[in-house]
């Protein structure tokens, strides 16, 4: 398997179109393990206030790297416009963080990219405060994680602990931006980069590991007769033969 740690934050804007382009990287190759790492542009918001000056001068702010990032995402989902009316501070990164390692450590890292996703759709798209807890909870029920068992994880110290280590991984590895790839603890993709340099630089890394990351193709078969012969087939739970 070719190992993929995937640096990013809830809050972050340029993660966003990341995550859509590595799930595309999943559904067209094989023999990857994605791991999911926490990293906190805002971990509390005393770091906005130091960043910033105050919280409130952070949304400002941020709304014009959203629209840098509206251009990076292929899908331009980013709603800048309703994020400006909003009357609530920019969420820091701590809350969705923690929600989103919980949902990890009961269903592995695909639930954490489920969480992830929907938190990030939360503020980017529908532009809710994603460090109310409320709001947390709402969106949490939104995905296939068993709620009541999410909520026991999320509030356990051993999560919180879990997303701190993977802070001090973003310190071991000297990452200074999300999103970042770290690729069999070899080599580093920084930044929403383009589809097809990512699957250059996986396919390149997997060659030198000599890992095979290609899917096999589904044959196509040149048809012979008319295609009328009787068989049996399911449809739609039906059986059908004709």
């Amino acid at each position: 398997m070719l190992e993929i740690e995937f640096f990013h934050d809830v809050i972050c804007s340029f993660c966003f179109p990341m995550s859509n382009r590595m799930r595309k990287v999943m559904d067209k190759y094989q023999n990857l393990d994605i791991q999911h790492r926490s990293f906190a542009l805002g971990w509390e918001v005393e770091h906005f206030e130091q960043m910033f000056g105050s919280h409130e001068a952070v949304k400002p702010e941020v709304l014009n790297h959203w629209d840098a990032a509206k251009q990076n995402d292929d899908e331009h989902c980013f709603n800048i416009e309703g994020m400006s009316q909003t009357d609530f501070n920019f969420p820091h990164s701590q809350p969705g963080l923690i929600a989103a390692k919980a949902a990890g450590l009961i269903g592995g890292d695909s639930m954490y990219w489920e969480v992830f996703d929907k938190l990030q759709e939360g503020l980017f798209v529908r532009n809710l405060n994603i460090a109310d807890q409320n709001v947390i909870d709402d969106l949490v029920k939104e995905t296939s994680i068993d709620f009541d068992s999410w909520k026991k994880q999320a509030t356990n110290d051993e999560t919180k602990q879990a997303v701190l280590n993977d802070l001090a991984l973003v310190n071991v590895y000297g990452i200074q931006g999300a999103p970042a790839l770290v690729i069999d603890k070899k080599y580093l993709i920084s930044g929403a980069q383009p589809q097809e340099l990512i699957e250059q630089a996986l396919e390149q890394a997997a060659q030198e590991a000599n890992i095979n990351i290609t899917k096999p193709t589904t044959p196509q078969f040149q048809v012979l007769g008319d295609n009328t012969g009787a068989s049996c087939r399911v449809e739609n739970g039906t059986w059908i033969c004709d």
